[in-house]
């Protein structure tokens, strides 16, 4: 028994293969929300000659594991107490008609929580020459993840995840604050989506009035959570998510994601007095009633899960069609896997819903934007999107996201009125918004005479004239790039307007200003368009 993998799930896997053969402890595999990264490193399992354990990072997803394990036909262990096991065992039975739990099994499944407290004289320990940890980005030298891999002396390494990235800008690699040695990548999500494994999505942004400008950042990278909570409890948002789904998405399956407990009942019993059937959903939820409200929500009795930190990671539930979001976020990490719990694709094709109440988007960019990824670290992130991300815009007229690329709603067509057409900076380097008098004074920027000031000894002319050749031939490179660059996007359909906007919102500068950079930043730019 073993699960088949998809075309590009096999690619993936030779490519972890290879990276070992090549000479990587640690190989980092990323893959976006809802591509199948279970699938992979269960099949990583199955194929593995010799003891393994899969590290999971919370105990509710324990269960989910070992029944892919299940599924891959591999008998495994349970490390945890009684009533995890026979929840597991009861998994295969329901799903699979038997068990593949065996005590005495090399692989095995662990909650990060309990193996971390198991004494390490066990032989086990020391049989073990693979371990695959899932949510990859937990892991750094230091915490309890990073202490669990220095457990397994003698094991090579796999992680998972789809956001190799961490809000407090600590770098996944062994170079920096992290274990890993080597990241191969799977397609991305807009890949995906055009090959028919993810569905296509909406994102819409209600107005509210949820106000996090004075909520501090902790040490985390994201908004510290006493003054959030009290941030959100101040807002109407509980009356703006059940409004918006009954206008937007009445009678569809839907996870709500909430800031705690207290707001989640207040959202669902909203819901229920809406005729919405509604349930909350906790980390403290008995397992049992958890697993009677899924199976009640995938049945279509429930139409609302109302949960607090528990499907934003590892959480695999067929038939959700919306996501709301009252719960911001600075973890791009944590943004991801929440829009993600839509992305199945549907039946009928239909597209995958997210009502965003509190600016994620705003503060992320869309989902299936390219992401540029790095085992280095970097800047702990801002207020403001990551840099290799186009900003994105609400539209006031209809809510929906989208790029800042267009220069007009693309869903219902609203202009949004520039501000002020005297800067490129106003109008998104979009050169046709610019007054004439500013395109002609940027034009006679460019190329300006060289002007040798009078009096000049020969010595100085010939250097002025050095750098001003000099100048010149990084621009001629520049403009090349440039022109290659603009060819390049006309020929994807792209057209004139959207590939000015979106230049300047890649590389932070339009193309006329790009036209009058000195030497070294001329410089700098080419490397950056032709790398």
């Amino acid at each position: 028994m073993s699960i088949t993998l998809r075309p590009y799930q096999q690619k993936l896997y030779q490519d972890i293969l290879d990276a070992w053969a090549s000479g990587a402890h640690n190989v980092l595999a990323v893959a976006s929300t809802g591509a199948g990264k279970t699938r992979v490193f269960s099949h990583a399992i199955a194929q593995h000659a010799g003891a393994s354990v899969a590290i999971v990072h919370r105990h509710e997803l324990v269960g989910q594991i070992s029944l892919a394990l299940a599924q891959n036909g591999v008998r495994h262990r349970v490390i945890g107490q009684k009533a995890l096991i026979r929840s597991c065992i009861q998994l295969h039975m329901s799903e699979l008609g038997r068990s593949f739990y065996n005590p005495e099994a090399p692989a095995a499944v662990a909650g990060v929580q309990t193996l971390v407290k198991m004494p390490t004289n066990d032989h086990w320990f020391k049989r073990v020459s693979l371990w695959v940890g899932d949510e990859l980005h937990h892991t750094l030298r230091e915490n309890q993840w990073g202490k669990a891999v220095e457990m397994f002396p003698n094991a090579r390494g796999l992680g998972v995840t789809a956001t190799p990235v961490r809000a407090d800008g600590k770098g996944l690699g062994r170079h920096a604050d992290g274990v890993m040695d080597v990241m191969v990548e799977a397609p991305g999500m807009r890949e995906l989506i055009g090959m028919g494994y993810l569905a296509d999505y909406r994102i819409f942004v209600p107005p509210g009035d949820v106000d996090v400008s004075n909520v501090p950042i902790s040490a985390s990278g994201d908004y510290s959570p006493a003054p959030l909570r009290l941030a959100v409890h101040k807002s109407h948002i509980t009356g703006d998510v059940v409004q918006h789904y009954l206008k937007a998405v009445p009678g569809k399956l839907g996870i709500t994601f909430a800031v705690d407990v207290e707001s989640a009942t207040e959202i669902a019993a909203a819901f229920r007095q809406a005729g919405v059937p509604s349930e909350v959903l906790s980390a403290k939820t008995p397992p049992a009633l958890r697993a009677m409200i899924l199976r009640r929500f995938t049945q279509g009795e429930v139409k609302q899960l109302v949960n607090v930190d528990l499907f934003d990671e590892g959480f695999d539930c067929a038939g959700v069609e919306v996501v709301s979001m009252a719960r911001p976020t600075q973890s791009y990490a944590k943004f991801s896997q929440q829009f993600g719990r839509a992305m199945r694709p549907k039946p009928n094709g239909g597209l995958a819903v997210i009502l965003d109440h509190v600016g994620n988007v705003l503060r992320h960019g869309l989902p299936d934007a390219p992401r540029v990824w790095t085992l280095d670290r970097r800047e702990r992130q801002s207020r403001g999107a990551p840099d290799d991300v186009i900003p994105v815009r609400s539209c006031p007229e209809c809510t929906a996201a989208y790029e800042r690329t267009h220069h007009c709603c693309p869903f219902c067509g609203y202009y949004p009125e520039p501000a002020s057409r005297s800067g490129p900076e106003y109008v998104d380097g979009d050169l046709s918004e610019l007054s004439p008098e500013v395109l002609a004074r940027l034009r006679g920027q460019i190329d300006p005479a060289l002007k040798l000031p009078y009096g000049a000894t020969s010595a100085i002319v010939g250097s002025l004239k050095k750098h001003h050749h000099a100048a010149a031939q990084a621009q001629i490179a520049l403009r090349e790039a440039m022109a290659q660059w603009g060819g390049n996007k006309l020929a994807e359909g792209i057209d004139l307007r959207m590939a000015q906007r979106l230049f300047f919102h890649r590389y932070g500068v339009d193309v006329l200003t790009a036209q009058t950079l000195g030497r070294a930043d001329a410089e700098q730019l080419t490397l950056r368009i032709t790398q």
